[in-house]
């Protein structure tokens, strides 16, 4: 489970908008550190990515 930091960071992602969240989420797979999570441990940026992508799939499910 994300930390309090990491859901903020989830948070603010979200409210970018989907393709925002689709470019951190490609950045981040590939070790990019991307600001909002240039903060966290590896393990948390790990546990946002994983959310993000968890999240993204609700949306492409619906494509």
């Amino acid at each position: 489970m994300p930390s309090e930091l990491a859901s903020q960071c989830i948070e603010a992602l979200c409210q970018c908008g989907c393709e925002a969240v689709r470019a951190t989420i490609t950045a981040l797979e590939v070790g990019a550190v991307v600001p909002q999570v240039q903060d966290l441990p590896e393990a948390e940026r790990q546990l946002v990515l994983n959310e993000l992508k968890a999240i993204m799939s609700v949306y492409d499910s619906r494509s």
